[in-house]
């Protein structure tokens, strides 16, 4: 069984996260969304909450593909995530040269920790290179309009959370 781990903060999920797992799903037979702590990130939304929006955008594609996705909260490595899940493949997303610069650091320690699994890089989709989801939050901070950037479901999150 192949099993890829896609990580990140989701604070919160965008269409472009959705993108990448949806485009994800076609490579491995389970996809694993790792939902990192990272405290000094200082998220929004705790991780409760992130889990819980990830787990729901995952319920339609899990309906549409019939593929495996499971939601994993995680503090440690991304490496030892990866191997807690039986991860050979690490899926990151990218959207700018800036995005590769950083990832590609951390592939080479990442290979260095464990040459056995691989890191698959995605170009996000032309329509969501520029959605970020620091971007996302100081949009609806500042009372703008998010829908073209996340499903009607965490708009409403973000406007609950900047009421």
């Amino acid at each position: 069984m192949r099993i890829g781990l896609y990580p990140g903060t989701f604070d919160p999920v965008t269409l472009g996260h959705i993108d990448i797992i949806q485009r994800a799903m076609a490579l491995v037979d389970r996809l694993v969304i790792g939902v990192a702590i990272n405290r000094d990130k200082g998220p929004l939304f705790n991780l409760e909450e992130r889990v819980a929006m990830v787990e729901a955008e995952c319920a339609a594609i899990i309906a549409k593909t019939g593929g495996e996705i499971i939601v994993h909260p995680f503090e440690n490595l991304l490496i030892d995530c990866a191997r807690d899940v039986g991860a050979g493949i690490i899926i990151r997303g990218l959207r700018a040269v800036a995005d590769f610069e950083y990832e590609f650091q951390m592939v080479g320690m990442n290979r260095a920790l464990d040459a056995s699994i691989e890191t698959v890089f995605m170009m996000a989709d032309a329509r969501r290179q520029a959605i970020a989801s620091k971007l996302v939050k100081e949009i609806a901070r500042l009372g703008g309009d998010v829908s073209n950037f996340v499903t009607p479901p965490v708009v409403d999150a973000l406007v609950h959370k900047y009421r």
